[in-house]
């Protein structure tokens, strides 16, 4: 998790970096998760470092990432869920629950949370879609209802520590 140590978190955000960590451990094929604000600001992010045992002893190839930080896929996700709801919007066809991109050499996926907040996973080119796709949306269902502004604040506040603290 890109904030390792929960001490001093609520039980709801500690409960959200578990749900978390464990998307990203016990699914097969991902390579990165970031939850998004409806702002656009990155709430939870997997630490690509922190998993690449698991990810190596599944796939038997180093795991890679957006080239940049969690930012960086946060960022993304963000555009992409911005754009689709613009085109939701200006197509009459109600909310946007999920959208998913396929590439030569990976996948994205981004789906709704709650009040604009996005979950995004970045997957490998051999993942199975329909089983990251399951599992975010438990997910999604089992982070939904705790995702409040109180616990936004309290994650954000949480990741601006932590780049304060390793920027020293």
């Amino acid at each position: 998790m890109t904030a390792p140590s929960t001490f001093g978190l609520s039980s709801e955000a500690r409960n959200l970096h578990w749900l978390l960590t464990n998307l990203v451990e016990e699914v097969p094929g991902i390579q990165s998760v970031a939850v998004v604000s409806s702002d656009g600001l990155l709430l939870l992010s997997s630490d690509p470092g922190r998993n690449d045992e698991a990810r190596q002893a599944q796939t038997r190839t180093a795991a890679k990432g957006p080239r940049g930080s969690a930012a960086d896929l946060a960022t993304i996700v963000s555009g992409i869920g911005s754009l689709t709801i613009g085109a939701a919007r200006l197509m009459d066809s109600g909310p946007v629950k999920h959208t998913m991109v396929a590439m030569d050499e990976g996948s994205l996926f981004v789906m709704s949370i709650s009040d604009g907040s996005l979950l995004g996973v970045h997957g490998s080119a051999d993942c199975d879609m329909s089983v990251v796709a399951y599992h975010m949306a438990l997910f999604v269902g089992r982070a939904g209802h705790v995702l409040t502004p109180e616990l936004r604040s309290e994650l954000r506040k949480s990741l601006e520590q932590q780049s304060a603290g390793s920027a020293r």
